[in-house]
């Protein structure tokens, strides 16, 4: 005899499942009642029963014997059986759990002359019954409730996080749009701005189309929205405009507003025939939670678009301000360049002159020492008066103030002008290493150029320290110039603020801190970059960049 033989004493149904899912066992009334059963998955399908579940897209849910094998506790439930035929028959289920095996014992309950005797038999318990059915009655009510009430507080809390996490106007309402399209198995969502009298413009759709189709509703529709209250009703028509449905479906338009002021609505379409009315009192907060939610984001970001506009507003005031402190540097500079020039013209035109009548004087004398003494002396005083001469060429070249356009240059010339001008702060004391390339002619501002070099290479010998060396580097690649000027000297200790306008690593008084901030605008002008690289206690090296065409 088998250990589950006994089963075939019942008068009920009985199977037996083990944990894997597989029938073990069926007695003789089960194999009777089923005799087309082929597989306990075939045979779950056939099986029906009234519940209350969520909207799922898992057909278990709504299998008995799915729910029977997944109950960790007894399970009870009143089941209908469709047979081959289409006959529909009615069994009791109740499902226990011994050791590693469920026992499903189906009683059926179709046959009237079996209830009548029970009922006969037992009226004092069937009374009981009766009141044990009603009480379940007002439990399964009570359920309902508190399950419909958790479902809306979930939706409230769910879009209160996501107004919390963003202040973006298109995540607030796409991620609400598809809380609340889930709520109520929409399959269509989207939420149109107010745009006009009794107008609307999709905004946001969660079916993303139809985004800034403009629609109108019927006057029911609009009476609701202006009166705040959520509309539901069964229509063929989501909107005047709209082609029909196919079949009736269920709208609900949810007005959203801030203030008494009116934003837009939210409208839903669905095919569930459930009444809503219950679940359409929670939209209200919904409602007033994303009007405040859109009007803040709304502001945010036209106080984001603010601070972009000052923040340009003061770039380009610092720039100009740059330009005019360049400008009116340059000007003085010039001016006193000018002055200086003159000056020193007329004295060494006077000089000159006089050297010129004592060379011619020199070979008249006879004494042969006081000759060789003269003739050393006016070579001497030549040389220096070349040497003023080209000094005065190099400063007035150095501030030329008439390049209003692009010109021509060699830059390997335009930096030996600038050395020319600081040899005093180099002389016997700084090597200048010149690494020069075959440059052609390169188009720029000259004296633009210059104050850049002239900005840099004075930074270099001011960060040299006694003895040191500079070296400047000059290429041309792919139509692009670079200049690198090395020095040995101190190094910078904050790379990241020397372009920035009033930074200064020098002394009070000795520096204004604009000379590299005014530097790097004159390479951004040429639409080239000047960058460094620099190590303290072992020098700084800069670089230039411009196109050359």
């Amino acid at each position: 005899m088998g250990k589950f033989d006994l089963f075939n004493k019942f008068t009920s149904a009985v199977i037996i499942v083990n944990e894997n899912r597989e029938m073990v066992f069926a007695n003789n009334v089960f194999k009777r009642l089923f005799p087309d059963f082929k597989t306990l998955e075939k045979f779950s399908h056939k099986l029906n029963y009234n519940v209350c579940a969520l909207v799922s897209n898992d057909v278990k849910v709504h299998s008995p014997i799915a729910q029977a094998l997944k109950s960790r506790e007894d399970f009870s439930a009143y089941i209908s059986y469709q047979a081959s035929g289409g006959e529909l028959y009615y069994y009791e289920m109740n499902s226990t759990r011994k050791g590693t095996y469920n026992i499903i014992v189906l009683t059926d309950v179709t046959a009237k002359s079996q209830l009548d005797g029970i009922v006969l038999k037992n009226l004092n318990l069937q009374k009981k019954i009766s009141i044990l059915e009603n009480d379940n009655k007002n439990l399964s009510k009570i359920k309902l409730q508190a399950q419909s009430q958790a479902m809306k507080l979930l939706l409230l809390n769910n879009i209160s996080n996501i107004i919390r996490e963003s202040i973006d106007t298109s995540v607030i309402l796409n991620s609400a749009l598809e809380e609340i399209a889930q709520m109520f198995g929409a399959f269509r969502a989207y939420y149109a701005e107010e745009c006009g009298a009794n107008k609307y413009r999709i905004a946001e759709s969660l079916q993303n189309k139809d985004k800034g189709m403009e629609l109108s509703f019927e006057k029911s529709a609009d009476d609701c929205i202006k009166s705040n209250k959520v509309s539901c009703v069964t229509c063929m028509k989501e909107y005047k405009e709209a082609k029909p449905f196919r079949e009736i479906v269920q709208r609900v338009i949810l007005p959203i507003y801030h203030m008494n002021k009116l934003l837009g609505v939210i409208v839903l379409s669905t095919k569930q025939k459930t009444k809503f009315d219950d679940t359409l009192e929670v939209l209200n907060g919904v409602s007033s939670q994303l009007g405040n939610a859109i009007i803040q984001a709304e502001l945010y970001k036209k106080n984001e678009q603010m601070v972009r506009d000052l923040t340009k507003t003061l770039k380009e005031l610092k720039d100009t301000q740059l330009k005019l402190i360049n400008s009116e540097k340059m000007a003085s500079l010039g001016q006193l360049v000018a002055g200086v020039a003159h000056e020193i013209n007329t004295p060494v035109a006077s000089i000159k002159s006089n050297n010129e009548i004592t060379k011619k004087l020199i070979s008249k004398i006879k004494d042969e020492e006081i000759l060789s003494l003269l003739k050393e002396v006016n070579e001497i005083d030549s040389e220096a008066i070349e040497r003023i001469n080209r000094l005065v060429v190099s400063l007035r070249k150095f501030v030329r103030l008439d390049e209003a356009e692009l010109q021509e240059a060699d830059i390997n010339k335009e930096i030996d002008l600038t050395l020319d001008l600081i040899r005093h702060e180099t002389k016997n004391r700084i090597e200048v290493v010149k690494n020069y390339s075959k440059l052609p002619p390169v188009k720029c501002y000259p004296n633009m150029l210059n104050q850049v070099f002239m900005n840099i290479l004075v930074n270099a010998v001011h960060a040299i320290k006694g003895r040191g060396t500079i070296t400047i580097d000059t290429s041309y690649k792919n139509d692009n110039l670079s200049v690198k000027i090395k020095d040995t000297g101190c190094g910078i200790k904050e790379p990241d603020k020397i372009f920035f306008a009033g930074y200064t690593t020098k002394g009070v008084g000795v520096g204004t801190g604009l000379g590299l901030a005014i530097s790097q605008k004159i390479i951004e002008k040429h639409k080239g970059k000047i960058s460094v690289k620099t190590k303290l206690n072992e020098g700084s090296e800069f670089t230039i960049t411009i196109p050359g065409k």
